[in-house]
């Protein structure tokens, strides 16, 4: 699943700016805060697509 793929690839990337931000980075907290947004948005097209999968008898 396409949405699927992206989320994880999101989150992948978004590790190096956690630690980061961690330690310290305010400009790298921000940056997280943006990946987080993403995340929450394809999170929620994934979540849409599950549910059209199972309207469509798929579980």
């Amino acid at each position: 699943m396409e949405a699927y793929d992206r989320l994880v690839k999101l989150v992948q990337d978004a590790a190096e700016e956690v630690n980061k931000a961690e330690g310290g980075n305010k400009a790298a907290g921000t940056r997280v805060r943006k990946a987080m947004q993403e995340v929450k948005q394809t999170a929620q097209e994934v979540r849409v697509a599950i549910l059209g999968a199972r309207g469509e008898g798929g579980g």
